[in-house]
């Protein structure tokens, strides 16, 4: 069975706090990238009309601010915390 240390945890919550701020940028890049071509196609075939993309934009940045949320604003469980969920868990 093998034993985590206090530095094998901090690294391993480093990594996964890192991958979560990779994937968030991703998430953002795509947003972007999606979103500006669907205004360029709006752009393109409409008169000037409305502004359909707009909707596509509302919803998906919804999700959005709620990943930003959860990646800067986030807070991690405390120790007591982690405790009472293992005992929830346990078989009674």
């Amino acid at each position: 069975m093998a034993t985590t240390t206090p530095d094998t945890d901090v690294r391993d919550r480093a990594v996964a706090r890192l991958k979560k701020r990779h994937d968030f940028h991703v998430h953002l890049l795509v947003y972007v990238a999606i979103n500006g071509f669907s205004t360029l196609l709006w752009a393109m075939t409409s008169d000037g009309g409305f502004f359909w993309p707009i909707f596509l934009m509302f919803f998906w940045g919804i999700g959005l601010v709620a990943n930003a949320w959860d990646v800067y604003r986030g807070s991690e469980p405390s120790e007591e915390q982690i405790r009472r969920e293992m005992t929830r868990m346990q078989p009674r």
